[in-house]
C-alpha cells in the first residue's frame, strides 16, 4: 500500500522533472548578464560576472548542459523574496558551488563541489532570496564562506529581462 506522504514525494518530484525538463525545452531560454561583488569574512572582494536566473523560465534551466564555467563567471537565482529554496543537479554535467544568500546580502550556506547530473536536493537550510552558483570548488579557492556577504544594492542587469 503507498501511503500518502509517497505519494506526495512522488508528486513533488514529478513537478520538478517537468520543470527540470520540459519547461526549459520548450524555447530558448535566455538570461541577462551583470556583475556582483562578494566580500568574504576576511574582507577580500571578489568579483564575478553572472547571469541572472529571475524568471521561472529561467531557474529551471540554470546551468543544466552547461559543460564549462569561466573562474569568474556564475549564475544568481534571484527569487524575489526570502524563502526556503532547494536546487538540484539534474542535467548539470559540472560540478558546482552554491552560496544561499538571505535578502540582507549574508551568505548562511555554501554547498561546496555539488555531485554533476544528481537529483539529490541541496537546500538552503533556512529562507533565502539568492542563490549564487560557482563553478565547484571556487568558493574555497577564493575563501567565500557562510557569513561573507553580497554586496547590495546589486546592479540591474543588462541584457534579456524575463
Amino acid at each position: 500500500m503507498v501511503s500518502s506522504v509517497q505519494k506526495l514525494k512522488s508528486a513533488v518530484l514529478a513537478l520538478f522533472l517537468l520543470l527540470g525538463f520540459v519547461l526549459p525545452s520548450l524555447a530558448e531560454v535566455t538570461f541577462a548578464t551583470g556583475k556582483l561583488t562578494i566580500l568574504t569574512t576576511t574582507g577580500e572582494k571578489r568579483e564575478f560576472d553572472v547571469e541572472w536566473a529571475i524568471s521561472m523560465e529561467q531557474r529551471a534551466r540554470g546551468l543544466m548542459q552547461r559543460e564549462q564555467l569561466a573562474d569568474d563567471a556564475g549564475m544568481l537565482f534571484d527569487f524575489g523574496e526570502s524563502r526556503m529554496v532547494t536546487m538540484w543537479m539534474a542535467n548539470t554535467p559540472l560540478s558546482l558551488d552554491m552560496l544561499f544568500i538571505n535578502e540582507t546580502g549574508r551568505i548562511v550556506r555554501v554547498a561546496e563541489r555539488t555531485t554533476p547530473f544528481s537529483e539529490a536536493i541541496v537546500g538552503s537550510g533556512e529562507p533565502v532570496r539568492y542563490v549564487l552558483e560557482i563553478r565547484g570548488g571556487r568558493a574555497g579557492e577564493l575563501g567565500i564562506t557562510a557569513g561573507g556577504r553580497l554586496n547590495l544594492p546589486l546592479a540591474v542587469p543588462n541584457g534579456p529581462q524575463p
